[in-house]
């Protein structure tokens, strides 16, 4: 700053007589002085304009957002639930209480709050919940983990699974001591028993699909039918934010916050890692000998790329929709994953194995994998496909698989030997 000023007080005593100039304290002149003035005034006049701007850019997006929201007969709009990985619902808050729950492809629900009304006029397309559900037939298995995780399983009484079904122990519990009750599976529920309970909310899987008459008798006895959309999600965090649509639905947003903020900062914890290169194949061997390999895109695929290796079947049916896997004969598995540096078998069908001996009996073939000569051979717990909440605790046993020689404390993954 200095130099600026004498500088600019050389320029100007080369053309005017010193007597111009008044000297200032400091040793500054009035004409730095006043130059000086100037750029304070530019700065205010500029910090003025930013929050002009930021004033019109916020106005901007309340406007959009305004724009965007679903706009219902009586109601005002409030804000919409905040997702960062989920896109297949949507959560929009209006004043008084009310909520609006969007399943992509499925339709929209309004929640009423207990002892108000619905408004009048609504779209006939909006299935209304006239309060928080307290007797839930669930027949996802996806959600029920979210129900336990959020200590609301006095909201379930009736399920689609029965006791022996079940891998979560708090549900399996319920079902033996008779607080949450078997009324069928999803194609032959007991409208009788479902009815006896009182039941206000079915939260059906997407094999509802394949049994629409069903769906159809449950809303002609009045009682509404939300399909559970969480397997369509892409990104492994998207199936474990469902939790926010039960906290929303229960009154238990924070409690669902802190739930997906769990796992989701177990990935936050990989994202200044290296990928390790290393190759991962992940099966299981049919009833008909053939081998169940995930596509490429599949959460489970991705699961393994977040957690720092390469799924070994990286553009399988990558183009394709419908299933997320496939099978694949032997012969054709052997060929695109014997030098898999891991293998991973998928035990939630055939039950848990005990021993590397008990999968190579499966199949000879599995004897020359690369994984098998090198002891990296891992089987996955049964419970983790219903056990929607830990799959970032998940993605951490994999990080640990890939970067640790012998690693430990593992929940969800372990070698066979």
């Amino acid at each position: 700053m200095k130099r600026y000023i004498v500088m600019l007080l050389c320029g100007v005593l080369s053309t005017a007589t010193a007597g111009s100039l008044l000297t200032v304290s400091g040793g500054q002149t009035a004409l730095a002085q006043e130059v000086q003035t100037d750029k304070n005034e530019q700065t205010q006049e500029t910090a003025g304009n930013d929050e002009s701007q930021a004033d019109i850019d916020e106005a901007e997006h309340a406007q959009e957002s305004d724009s965007e929201a679903p706009a219902l007969p009586g109601l005002t709009w409030d804000h919409a639930l905040e997702l960062s990985y989920a896109d297949q619902f949507s959560v929009d808050y209006y004043e008084g209480g009310y909520k609006l729950f969007t399943i992509e492809g499925d339709g929209e629900f309004l929640l009423v709050p207990d002892g108000e009304e619905a408004p009048e006029d609504l779209p006939d397309d909006i299935t209304v919940l006239s309060h928080t559900p307290k007797s839930i037939y669930l027949v996802a298995t996806s959600a029920m983990d979210f129900f336990c995780g959020l200590d609301a399983l006095d909201h379930i009484s009736l399920s689609g699974t029965n006791a022996d079904g079940w891998y979560i122990d708090k549900a399996k519990t319920a079902l033996e001591d008779g607080s949450i009750a078997f009324a069928g599976k999803y194609s032959a529920p007991d409208y009788e028993q479902i009815l006896a309970a009182g039941c206000d909310l079915a939260i059906e899987s997407t094999m509802i699909y394949h049994k629409p008459e069903v769906k159809e008798k449950l809303e002609e006895l009045g009682i509404p039918v939300l399909v559970e959309h969480s397997s369509y999600e892409s990104h492994p965090l998207g199936r474990t934010e469902w939790v926010k649509l039960y906290g929303a639905l229960l009154g238990k947003e924070d409690e669902a916050e802190a739930l997906f903020e769990e796992q989701a900062s177990q990935l936050k914890s990989l994202e200044n890692t290296e990928n390790t290169g290393k190759t991962v194949a992940f099966f299981y061997i049919n009833s008909m000998g053939a081998a169940n390999v995930r596509k490429a895109g599949d959460y489970v695929s991705k699961m393994i790329d977040l957690a720092g290796g390469q799924y070994i079947f990286k553009d399988l049916g990558a183009d394709e929709e419908g299933q997320s896997t496939m099978n694949m004969g032997m012969e054709d598995f052997y060929a695109g994953a014997k030098d898999a540096d891991y293998i991973i078998y998928n035990s939630t069908i055939d039950g848990e194995l005990k021993s590397l001996d008990e999968l190579l009996k499966k199949s000879a073939l599995l004897k020359d994998f690369k994984a098998v000569k090198e002891g990296n051979v891992w089987c996955l717990t049964k419970s983790m496909f219903q056990e929607t909440t830990c799959l970032g605790d998940v993605i951490m046993d994999m990080h640990q698989m890939l970067t640790e020689e012998d690693p430990q404390g593992l929940t969800y993954l372990y070698r066979l030997e």
